[in-house]
């Protein structure tokens, strides 16, 4: 292996766009969403749009056949299989929901590539109905970050899966994080002077990076597209395999002043449910 856990985001990361849209607009819904978006948190909305769906005579079927038109750059797939190529660790931590990830990436044949997909639970009812639960139960209890959705916080993710690794050998791995959204910001706090992070330019995560540059440790090495992750992701893995250490530090963004972000104490990890493990 090559002691490099490489930490993927899904909606607009992997595929070129938010699936939970894709799926509502596809399906003819998206004026419904539109009215209960002001009311509902997205996690619990997207439960009720597959409820809506399924009482419109949609079905299970349906969803999976609008997942897989979903549009995803040509480069995406050969980034993943290069990647698991050279000997990574891949995983996926996203705010999307186990069905609509699994569905995707068995249907472009890279689902075997990934140990772990973190994210929102999913099943399919006795009425054949797709259900969406919250990673975290927020109506129970808060996982505590300001900077996270209730339903989910990915930095608290990121710790757990440090500290797995960290418990699986002596050789401390690098750890590569690709994502774009707002979400995304919290992982990138948990990453060390050791690791990588690849933002999508003028996304919201790479807008809060920019803005808060003192508080990442990790190297920040962004992207536009599916050829420029692809080149770059490679070009990072193969010179921390190569040369461990020897990297100059990115200057993609210049310091400036920040605000102090609440972090989440290693205990909270006893709440997190257990990531899904990818059968090979």
């Amino acid at each position: 292996m090559a002691g490099i856990v490489v930490v993927f985001d899904f909606d607009k990361t992997i595929i070129d766009l938010d699936s939970d849209n894709w799926v509502v607009d596809e399906l003819g819904a998206t004026e419904l969403f539109n009215q209960l978006l002001p009311t509902l948190p997205w996690n619990t909305l997207m439960d009720r749009m597959m409820e809506e769906l399924h009482s419109r005579g949609k079905t299970i079927d349906d969803i999976a056949e609008v997942l897989k038109r979903a549009p995803i750059h040509p480069r995406i797939v050969p980034a993943i299989k290069a990647a698991r190529a050279l000997g990574c660790d891949l995983r996926v931590v996203s705010d999307a929901n186990f069905f609509f990830i699994e569905t995707i990436l068995k249907h472009l044949g890279v689902i075997d590539c990934f140990s772990e997909i973190n994210t929102n639970s999913s099943i399919v009812d006795e009425e054949g109905r797709l259900r969406i639960f919250p990673y975290h139960d927020f109506h129970s209890s808060s996982h505590g970050c300001n900077l996270c959705p209730p339903n989910m916080c990915k930095g608290l993710v990121m710790e757990r899966i440090k500290a797995s690794v960290a418990e699986e050998g002596k050789k401390k791995k690098k750890f590569i994080y690709l994502g774009d959204g707002a979400g995304d910001f919290c992982p990138t706090l948990k990453l060390g002077e050791d690791d990588y992070v690849m933002p999508r330019k003028n996304y919201p995560v790479w807008d809060l990076i920019s803005k808060n540059r003192a508080l990442v440790a990790a190297e920040i090495h962004e992207w536009s597209d599916g050829e420029e992750l692809e080149r770059r992701l490679i070009q990072l893995i193969n010179s921390a395999i190569s040369s461990p250490g020897e990297e100059e530090p990115a200057k993609s963004f210049s310091s400036v002043d920040c605000k102090f972000f609440e972090t989440i104490p290693l205990s909270a990890h006893d709440a997190l449910p257990r990531p899904l493990s990818v059968p090979h």
